[in-house]
């Protein structure tokens, strides 16, 4: 017991010394060496790293800053930035990424790297598009199985109806029929009796 009291006080001391935990908020990039060269790919995923926990209204005002910054400086790399941003973004159009990325994915000259992320984007985008339209396909095939089951049910409770009609209307038929058997037979036994 007093081994198990010892170990977890050794725990508990070691716990206090750890520093404490780093949130995605707080991240700040660890600085470069100054003589280190920054790829493309590493901008990329660095780019990515710091856009992929905005907050809610952030990513349409990350897209609007990296939109102007590829209209300003107009390199491949900061049209990918663009559709990085875009992609992340709720309200990001897919057209919009593709037709950004597949002149940039198709484009020999560029960064390997940055023609990989450009083909990833416009896979990506082609896929969000195609299941869109699968997911707008399918709601309208339910609304038009929907529509059907309403036309049949009204058109069964129209024959409900009419044979409720026609089923009173055979009852009221035969009270006249068994009224016309008892005058009738009434009449027979009046003439029977006059005789």
């Amino acid at each position: 017991m007093r081994i198990g009291f010892a170990i977890a006080c050794t725990l508990l001391a070691g716990c206090e010394s750890m520093a404490p935990i780093v949130t995605p908020d707080a991240y700040t990039p660890a600085p470069r060496p100054p003589n280190a060269r920054v790829t493309a790919g590493g901008e990329l995923v660095a780019y990515l790293a710091r856009i992929r926990d905005l907050a809610e209204k952030a990513p349409a005002t990350e897209t609007q800053r990296q939109r102007e910054a590829s209209r300003a400086q107009g390199s491949d790399l900061e049209v990918v930035k663009l559709g990085l941003a875009l992609s992340l973004s709720p309200s990001g159009d897919d057209g919009e990424i593709g037709t950004l990325m597949e002149p940039i994915a198709r484009r020999a000259a560029t960064d390997d790297d940055v023609r990989a992320m450009a083909s990833f984007l416009l896979l990506q985008s082609a896929e969000r598009r195609r299941l869109k339209e699968g997911v707008a396909a399918a709601g309208s095939k339910l609304r038009d199985e929907r529509r059907a089951h309403e036309a049949q049910k009204q058109r069964a409770d129209a024959l409900q109806e009419r044979a409720t009609q026609l089923q009173e209307r055979a009852a009221q038929l035969q009270q006249k029929i068994d009224a016309l058997t008892e005058l009738e037979k009434s009449l027979s036994d009046r003439q029977a009796q006059t005789r």
